[in-house]
């Protein structure tokens, strides 16, 4: 029996693979035709298991397309690391490392566009998935800040600001009614909040 992804049970070798498959061919359907685009059907076909196991796996559509932006987070979260942003200021750290992810999802932007309605979509049912989207983003940010102790809880609430400036950022792009110039402007005009919550500062 396949494992559900959203328990403590650890997947198998092959249970992770056949998930990492689901996971590519939703994102493959999602780039060429957006949210529409992925029918649970053509994701299974396209990933080679039935119907059955892939419902096993993610219960909905908006679950699937939710674990699909955590898989890309998780890969930009890598990248990131591997080349990290290399200015001195904290604050604009973490805003050339947004600016980095939102170029990643701005080369695709049927599938950025899937991915955030479905966390638009996402009711209760997929909190443990949505939960997740959130932490990898303020493990991205609190990478990107550098810092030398845990964060203060000023900080951690600035944080949070950025990520929802971030995500506000992406959903008016995607919908025509921001440029990425004025992407970048909010971007690094809410990262500001970074000096003013560091303990320096205070």
């Amino acid at each position: 029996m396949t494992a559900q992804p959203n328990t403590s049970t650890p997947l198998t070798e092959r249970q992770e693979a056949r998930r990492r498959r689901i996971l590519h061919a939703s994102a493959q359907l999602a780039g060429r035709g957006g949210f529409d685009a992925v029918q649970m059907r053509e994701v299974a076909e396209a990933a080679g298991v039935a119907l059955g196991t892939l419902y096993r796996y993610f219960p909905s559509k908006v679950h699937l397309l939710v674990a699909t932006m955590q898989d890309q987070l998780q890969h930009m979260h890598a990248a990131l690391r591997k080349h990290p942003p290399a200015a001195e200021d904290p604050a604009a750290r973490v805003a050339e490392t947004l600016m980095r992810a939102f170029r990643a999802l701005q080369r695709e932007p049927h599938l950025a566009d899937a991915m955030v309605r479905a966390l638009t979509f996402a009711d209760r049912s997929v909190s443990p998935e949505v939960d997740t989207v959130s932490r990898l983003t303020t493990a991205i940010i609190l990478d990107a800040m550098g810092l030398d102790a845990p964060p203060t809880a000023e900080q951690l609430s600035a944080v949070r600001v950025i990520e929802h400036t971030w995500h506000s950022a992406l959903i008016t792009w995607l919908s025509g009614r921001a440029s990425i110039a004025q992407v970048k402007i909010d971007i690094e005009t809410v990262c500001r909040l970074i000096d003013l919550t560091s303990p320096e500062k205070s």
